[in-house]
């Protein structure tokens, strides 16, 4: 496995190898391919996966010609097997797109905050409330980092019937059941408890970044480990601003029943 470099040519030639593997039928019997919109939560998945099927994960690598985990953001869905789609309500995807995309981590994403701060160019970039409405036109109008928004993603994949349809949400509240209903769908037979009651304890927020969740580090790829945290962030103006561009998303996902979380309390105003 060739590790990940930092330069345009690298990040394209995986892209295409991942693009390959992942539409080759699953000619490997054990490639399984972990499929989100960034920042849903899939490469937690993956390496629980990973460990629970004892078949690599190659991440921030080249893929390899064997069985794996194969993870991406892909919008084309022909020829392919063994696909399972994680999926995490936008506006929590949303809040952590904006704190990968401006903030520097530990997780070599330099290259694209350079280019979002380039963009964008706010005067404070920690005054999330204020800033998150033009952030949002960024992400759903230029669609440059991916070319596709959440809603983009979510009006194609949810129509597809022979995906195993997995929610982040499921796995932060109950990650064992989760975990061993998402390798029962799999593998066609229960898991081990065990084995699942021990993946899940060895890749646990506490686990791998030493605090509990909600305890933030903006210089973290691992940043706070909740689910809602879009309600500490999204004034009234990002609820309206939201609902146009991917309202009817949260609804067709389940997360909203109707429109009334729009009028909810403005935290910034009172």
């Amino acid at each position: 496995m060739v590790e990940q470099k930092n330069n345009v040519f690298w990040f394209k030639l995986n892209a295409a190898l991942r693009y390959v593997l992942a539409h080759s039928g699953s000619v490997l019997s054990q490639l399984y391919v972990v499929n989100e919109y960034p920042k849903s939560g899939g490469s937690w998945i993956g390496e629980m996966l990973s460990e629970s099927l004892g078949i690599p994960f190659p991440r921030n690598r080249l893929p390899i010609l064997g069985p794996s985990i194969l993870h991406g953001h892909m919008m084309h869905s022909w020829n392919m097997n063994n696909v399972v789609l994680v999926w995490r309500d936008g506006r929590d995807v949303l809040v952590s797109q904006y704190y990968h995309y401006l903030f520097h981590n530990d997780r070599g994403n330099s290259r694209l905050v350079n280019q979002c701060r380039s963009d964008l160019n706010f005067s404070d970039y920690s005054d999330i409330q204020t800033h998150l409405p033009k952030f949002m036109e960024y992400v759903y109008e230029t669609k440059k980092h991916p070319r596709m928004s959440w809603k983009d993603f979510g009006d194609h994949w949810l129509s597809e019937p022979d995906c195993i349809n997995v929610r982040y949400e499921d796995f932060r509240l109950d990650p064992v059941s989760a975990m061993k209903d998402l390798l029962t769908r799999l593998q066609g037979k229960e898991p081990e408890l065990d084995l699942v009651r021990r993946v899940v304890d060895s890749h646990s927020f506490e686990a791998k970044s030493g605090r509990r969740p909600g305890e933030e580090n903006q210089s973290s790829f691992l940043r706070k480990g909740v689910v809602g945290d879009w309600q500490n962030h999204f004034s009234l103006e990002c609820r309206q601003k939201f609902n146009i561009y991917a309202g009817k998303q949260l609804i067709n996902l389940g997360y909203e029943k109707d429109e009334s979380w729009v009028r909810g309390l403005d935290k910034r105003n009172g």
